[in-house]
């Protein structure tokens, strides 16, 4: 396979790496850009753990909540300018109010009615484009509920209650103090806003994730030369570091990191004053995973000279 130019560049904007180690990266995989990136991670010339993806769209994660459940939306529009309009926040606030009433899934909150509109999310946005003047999207929803507890809520960045760039919820199971529950559950949400854990539990990391990972580990340790058994307890001591930073429970807690979340939510159930377990949590930041088409504004400016 071919490597061209455009490869090696979007393989050092994902990686930070080096253009010529970027161009044996891609040979080294065949031009498979997620091979490459791993290859160079093996290498420990990227510490790249993920692709950098550059947030392209812009909008608004909004927030909406009863008693024991919470929901999140995302609308997105095509410049933060738009974003902090007064028409477009209340359309936000609108689309996660209907939300609420459904099960929070994709197709559910589209289909739910805007009390303000009496139309459907879904037309109720396509209306505000024509309004707005600005192209609009509905992107995603995500709801969570408990029998007994509580799901608290952080949205940060806010330009407005319930409106930011990005929103948390986190639920909380439990028989003890609701508004204890829900100070401790608001904490937890701010956490998982800074440090974006992949999942819950161990357990519920997707196993190609945690593979990845290891074979990683284990090209890097067998770099050192050392035997076999040497390199399985170094590759299990890895992957040991690897879950404690990626996996909520077992991360040292933001707002106090001498405990794990773990450890935190047992010196909350004191104040709490009854068991309580965490059984879920949702992050939504604005433009996560959408790449923006980036344009060469002084390529663009000489074809216009020319004609």
């Amino acid at each position: 396979m071919t490597i061209t130019a455009s490869m090696v560049k979007e393989l050092r904007d994902k990686t930070g790496a080096g253009m010529m180690d970027c161009k044996t990266a891609l040979n080294e995989t065949g031009g498979d850009m997620e091979a490459a990136i791993d290859w160079l991670r093996a290498k420990g010339i990227s510490k790249a753990d993920k692709k950098a993806g550059r947030t392209a769209a812009e909008g608004l994660i909004g927030a909406a909540a009863d008693a024991t459940s919470a929901v999140l939306v995302e609308v997105n529009s095509e410049t933060d300018f738009v974003a902090r309009n007064d028409a477009f926040q209340d359309l936000v606030r609108s689309v996660a109010d209907a939300a609420l009433a459904t099960d929070g899934s994709y197709d559910a909150a589209a289909a739910a009615t805007v009390s303000s509109t009496g139309k459907s999310v879904a037309d109720t946005i396509k209306d505000a484009v024509a309004t707005i003047g600005e192209n609009m999207t509905f992107r995603r929803s995500a709801k969570l509920s408990v029998g007994a507890g509580v799901v608290g809520a952080y949205m940060h960045n806010a330009v407005a209650d319930n409106l930011g760039k990005i929103g948390v919820l986190v639920a909380i199971e439990t028989a003890g103090d609701a508004d204890k529950a829900r100070a401790f559950a608001r904490q937890v949400a701010m956490h998982v806003a800074a440090t974006s854990p992949l999942a819950l539990t161990e357990s519920e990391i997707d196993p190609a994730v945690a593979e990845r990972e290891r074979a990683i580990f284990v090209e890097q340790a067998r770099e050192s030369g050392k035997p076999e058994n040497i390199i399985e307890k170094m590759v299990d001591g890895r992957m040991r570091k690897f879950y404690e930073e990626v996996v909520l429970l077992k991360q040292a807690f933001v707002i106090n990191p001498d405990l794990t979340v773990e450890k935190a939510l047992a010196e909350a159930e004191k104040e709490i004053g009854a068991p309580a377990k965490i059984i879920g949590f949702v992050r939504f930041a604005v433009g996560e995973g959408i790449e923006k088409e980036e344009s060469d504004f002084a390529a663009e400016v000489a074809a216009a000279v020319k004609g």
